[in-house]
């Protein structure tokens, strides 16, 4: 007998282990809620897996096929048990953690030895009959497999004369083997939405929240409020996300029949074609619809700042904008856009104690109803004139090319995923900052938002000289020279310097009178003109000039003005009869108040209708699965909207971390639903691909060579490697910069 060796390294490597133990129990003890949320997302994905893998395995079992190993998430192997003569043994990192090999006759041994043994290998109970299987989990959360007789790691068969040989049995059996896990996810999807809709879960209902400018929606007349009652033929148990699947996976050009009720009950049929747009996940068609939101303020990080910009806090209900009571997200959204003011008077009440209370929000005015402008018609004014623009955030944008100081920042840059671009800070010199009033862009002063863009878009990749007027701690102003550089972010067909824009309201400074399209004629008034009063009384801010305009309706006043100090005039205005006609600016609350979702219960009556509902958003999942990769092929689905293992278990967290556990099941029902269409896909070592194998087995007579079956395994996993990363790269640029 060979003596074995010693290992010096044995204790040391023993002892390190114990060490990463102590310190893994550790962090677990002091993040108990975070890790909580990770066990629930390695628990639900490994359900998933667990299904599809135990449909091959139950099969194979069935079909006298052995099974050398079963195994939840892919390896190295973390921790595997199989019964032996012995007893129940437990092997821990056996890759990892390896015993020292023997000389001579071990090798021999080595070779009989079912699976590698470890140093942290142990034996307990009594022996029993011995399992053929090895039952594994690995460390790696993504994925899983079973390991026939028969059947090679990479796929491909082996010929052996062993009749529990995977490879020995029928054409039939082995595809009944493979189809299995695909037949278990879709039955397992079914099942999950069955549970979920017999207890019951709160979903975004088909209701429009707000229609975009220009949009699609827009252009057919759809209005907040509106509810969808049937779209592409669809009308049982509809809910928001029906509407946004049926316009990204509609074709070109292709009209999407739509059934409307309005909020007074009134039904119209509609047939619309979805336009394709920017999102954070790239290229979508879209109806230009959001969903609704209910009147209660959501849950922030950050509770002391809400306090203190609005008043208001998470659990607060509005009730009221200026007095006037509101039952609906769209109405007081829509309140607030008509209040051209200083400011609103919001009445929530307060879900402690449910007093009732009073905040006074500022207001800002959005400069157009949308950001794609085409001519200066499409500009909000009043009475012709445009106030000049104020900034309210400057983002971050492209990196400058070839200036790249931190790792951070690299990563950004390369990583960069459709975010607006970063100014190019000169070292010594200023950068765009919240508040800082337009004064002149490349030359044109006192620019309108078109001007802004039609500069910006002229100049990418080249320096930009941005004038602004800027108020220090004290309320001084000072003008000051920023430089930028415009960058097209990743993918966008934007140039983009980093800045959101509203009107400066705050200064009665008219950037530029324009024509407002059929209206009477535009104001005389030079761009750079500040007003000095209406009709004799003094101003200092547009919500002087649109309070004094107000006054006079269906009455012809005078707007005096002035350009320097030698320069004056005045026009005259015929005001409308309401006062209103020819103010089309729309504010918003210049303190951002988050609302809560509105949400709908969603619940089956019984267990047939569950089951009903179930395979019915089964079904849904699956073709648009499908046709999300037809529409991938044919690239009006950009390959950016995929999501990886790393973007499941990104998502799964998040769910964990913020809603009811019945949001989790409902994320793995539609993972399941997923990972069923996935795996019969026609590529080689994909069960879809193994399935063509045998049909081309079947019609040749004899299964193709161990070589061919080798090099089509290879082919197809390098394609699924390549997809894997791809995959992998989108999901790490959503978590850095989503």
């Amino acid at each position: 007998m060979s003596k074995t060796k010693s290992s010096p390294g044995r204790s040391s490597r023993g002892f390190l282990w114990l060490v990463v133990f102590a310190l893994a129990v550790f962090l677990i003890v002091k993040n108990i809620g975070v890790w909580t949320n990770v066990l629930k997302v390695l628990f639900g994905f490994g359900s998933v897996i667990l299904i599809h893998e135990f449909g091959h395995f139950l099969v194979a079992k069935l079909s006298g096929i052995k099974v050398e190993a079963f195994s939840i998430f892919m390896p190295p192997t973390l921790l595997g048990v199989q019964r032996t003569e012995k007893g129940l043994r437990f092997r821990v990192l056996p890759k990892l953690v390896a015993k020292d090999k023997e000389e001579g006759a071990a090798k021999k041994e080595d070779e009989e030895k079912p699976a590698e043994e470890s140093l942290l290998s142990f034996t307990i109970g009594k022996g029993g009959k011995v399992w053929e299987t090895e039952y594994r989990i690995g460390l790696i959360p993504l994925g899983g497999f079973v390991k026939m007789l028969g059947q090679e790691d990479i796929g491909t068969m082996k010929s052996t004369d062993d009749p529990q040989s995977f490879a020995n049995k029928s054409v039939g059996t082995r595809a009944a083997v493979i189809s299995a896990g695909v037949i278990f996810n879709v039955i397992s999807a079914v099942i999950i939405f069955m549970i979920v809709f017999l207890v019951g879960i709160e979903l975004a209902p088909p209701v429009i929240g707000e229609v975009g400018p220009n949009s699609p929606a827009a252009h057919a007349g759809w209005v907040a409020g509106d509810e969808v009652i049937e779209i592409a033929g669809e009308s049982k148990y509809l809910d928001f996300s029906h509407i946004g699947m049926a316009a990204a996976l509609s074709d070109v050009n292709e009209a999407v029949p739509v059934k409307i009720r309005h909020e007074n009950g009134k039904e119209e049929e509609y047939w619309v074609v979805a336009e394709e747009s920017e999102t954070p996940m790239g290229k979508m068609r879209l109806f230009g619809v959001t969903q609704a939101y209910n009147l209660t303020v959501a849950e922030v990080s950050d509770a002391n700042a809400l306090r203190e910009r609005t008043g208001l806090q998470s659990g607060d209900v509005i009730k009221a904008v200026d007095g006037e009571n509101v039952q609906t997200h769209w109405e007081f959204v829509g309140l607030v856009e008509n209040a051209v003011s200083r400011s609103v008077t919001l009445s929530a009440e307060r879900t402690e104690g449910g007093e009732l209370i009073e905040n006074q929000i500022g207001l800002d005015w959005l400069f157009a109803e949308g950001y794609e402008i085409k001519s200066d018609s499409e500009l909000y004014h009043i009475y012709s004139m445009v106030p000049r623009l104020r900034i309210t955030a400057a983002g971050e944008v492209a990196l400058p090319k070839g200036r790249v100081e931190r790792i951070k920042d690299w990563l950004k840059g390369i990583l960069s995923f459709g975010k607006a671009s970063r100014q190019e800070e000169v070292e010594s010199g200023p950068v765009l900052e919240g508040g800082d009033i337009i004064l002149a862009i490349g030359g044109v002063e006192n620019p309108t938002y078109r001007e802004v863009r039609e500069v910006t878009e002229a100049n990418e990749d080249k320096e930009l000289p941005i004038e602004v007027l800027r108020a220090d701690a004290n309320g001084v102003e000072e003008r000051l020279v920023v430089t930028v550089t415009p960058r097209r972010p990743q993918g966008s067909e934007r140039v983009l310097i980093g800045i959101a824009v509203v009107l400066d309201a705050k200064h009665p400074v008219v950037a530029k009178t324009i024509d407002t399209g059929g209206g009477p004629t535009r104001l005389g008034i030079p761009g750079g003109a500040t007003i000095t009063a209406v009709d004799g009384a003094a101003v200092s801010s547009f919500y002087d000039v649109v309070d004094e305009i107000r006054k006079y309706k269906d009455e012809r006043i005078t707007i005096d003005y002035r350009v320097d100090e030698r320069k004056a005039g005045s026009v005259a205005l015929n005001v409308g009869g309401s006062g209103d006609e020819l103010i089309t600016v729309k504010s918003v609350l210049s303190g951002y108040v988050p609302f809560e979702d509105l949400e709908r219960l969603y619940r089956a009556g019984g267990p047939v209708e569950a089951v009903v509902m179930g395979g019915r958003k089964t079904v849904m999942f699956i073709t648009q699965t499908y046709v999300t990769l037809k529409r991938l092929v044919s690239r009006s689905v950009s390959p950016k909207n995929l999501m990886g293992p790393v973007g499941i278990l990104t998502v799964t967290y998040r769910i964990a971390k913020d809603r009811p556990t019945i949001y989790i099941i409902y994320f793995l029902g539609l993972i399941s639903a997923v990972i069923a269409v996935f795996n019969f896909l026609p590529i080689p070592p994909l069960d879809g691909g193994l399935i063509v194998l045998l049909v081309i087995e079947k019609i040749k007579g004899s299964a193709l060579s161990e070589r061919v079956q080798t090099a089509v395994a290879y082919v197809g996993w390098i394609a699924i490697g390549t997809l894997f990363l791809y995959v992998t790269f989108n999901d790490i640029c959503r978590s850095l910069f989503s």
